[in-house]
């Protein structure tokens, strides 16, 4: 259950962006997203694979 304390006079718009910042760190849509579809654990491997090509490629490039 995520808590945003509201201070007295505390504007609305001010809490509901904390609300959803905290919300976006407990990554609840991240991991519905993923579970909604089944990946074969080939693509998975694959996927991860692909992801570690790409960044190692970045970091070439910044050196």
């Amino acid at each position: 259950m995520i808590i945003v304390p509201v201070k007295e006079g505390e504007n609305i718009e001010k809490s509901l962006k904390k609300f959803k910042r905290k919300f976006e760190k407990t990554g609840i849509v991240k991991e519905l997203r993923r579970r909604q579809a089944f990946a074969k654990p080939s693509v998975v491997k694959r996927v991860a694979r692909e992801r570690a090509v790409y960044v190692q490629q970045l970091q070439r490039v910044e050196d």
